[in-house]
């Protein structure tokens, strides 16, 4: 049966009737659907900022954390550490994992160490943050506090980084990965992972020497002062004097007047604490939470006419 127009028109089948103007507006908006589609697909090809590439630092800025935030340390959960604020305990956390390439190491002998980092999918990881003028700080450390190399390894295209190492002694190294990540949506996120490096021969492991807050160093004399407590967040001031007893003029290390690294007697557990911001008119002060009771080895690191020293102290947390 046919159906005869009110305007006089052809008649029609029965059905679903379009006019032109409803077609066109679906064209239309199938038309941007689709294109929004396109455009969200070639993002996550071409991901931003490209991969293999450093996020910088900001000008004047020692790292790149977001303004505002204070001194603070890359312990705690969020970087491969337990509750109580230490890093470094695993090889892996949050599904990212320091992956070894092999090092061929003897004691005394100059090596190199290879290493990767790798997301939860397995695959190598290239994109860093720039912090304290470097995307990758290795602390090396022999298994009884000794030793303690801060070295800085260069990464290839393929997110293979390597760095020359030296164990001067037989033993178990640890090796700490101090890095920061960026993410895919543009943040960053501050890690710590740890790997043990065996050096074959005898292992005759050095007691701890005992607390003090005085150390000597190439002819500087360095101390500390603060009251460190479990759980509270509590200044450490530094100062450096020239073996006349004046007050040398500290440089800029890595975008700081002086690194902190502390290190737990035991698990090894580890601290990378940051300095406060400004000029170190009265010594470097540094931020720092002591997670539990124990004993901890402190390395400072300093600058003084272009040359880097390190400062060790025992400190002992009832």
């Amino acid at each position: 049966m046919t159906e005869q127009l009110p305007d006089g028109g052809e008649p029609q089948q029965p059905g679903v009737l379009v006019d032109r103007g409803t077609l066109r507006l679906a064209l239309v908006v199938g038309g941007l659907v689709l294109a929004v589609l396109l455009g969200f697909g070639l993002g996550r090809l071409n991901p931003s900022p490209a991969a293999g590439s450093y996020a910088p630092t900001p000008a004047g800025a020692d790292h790149t954390h977001a303004p505002g935030t204070g001194a603070h340390d890359h312990g705690g959960t969020a970087d491969g550490g337990d509750p109580t604020g230490v890093g470094g305990l695993t090889v892996s956390s949050g599904g990212w994992t320091l992956t070894p390439l092999g090092a061929d190491l003897a004691a005394g002998r100059a090596g190199e160490f290879r290493f990767r980092i790798r997301d939860a999918q397995g695959r190598p990881v290239t994109r860093f943050a720039v912090v304290h003028d470097k995307p990758m700080h290795l602390i090396v450390v022999r298994r009884d506090l000794t030793g303690y190399q801060h070295l800085h390894p260069t990464m290839a295209t393929d997110g293979t980084w390597s760095v020359p190492l030296t164990l001067p002694e037989a033993g178990v190294w640890r090796a700490y990965a101090d890095f920061t990540l960026v993410t895919d949506d543009g943040g960053q996120s501050a890690r710590t992972l740890g790997v043990d490096l065996a050096v074959p021969g005898e292992y005759a492991p050095r007691p701890l020497p005992a607390a003090s807050r005085t150390a000597t160093v190439d002819g500087f004399a360095v101390s500390w002062s603060g009251e460190p407590t479990i759980g509270v967040t509590r200044p450490l001031r530094f100062e450096v004097r020239a073996a006349d007893g004046g007050v040398p003029t500290l440089e800029r290390y890595l975008g700081a007047y002086g690194h902190l690294v502390a290190l737990r007697e035991g698990d090894l557990g580890y601290l990378h604490v940051h300095p406060e911001a400004g000029p170190p008119t009265a010594g470097v002060s540094f931020q720092v939470t002591v997670p539990g009771p124990g004993r901890y080895r402190l390395y400072l690191d300093f600058q003084v006419a272009g040359v880097v020293r390190t400062a060790e102290f025992t400190l002992t947390v009832p």
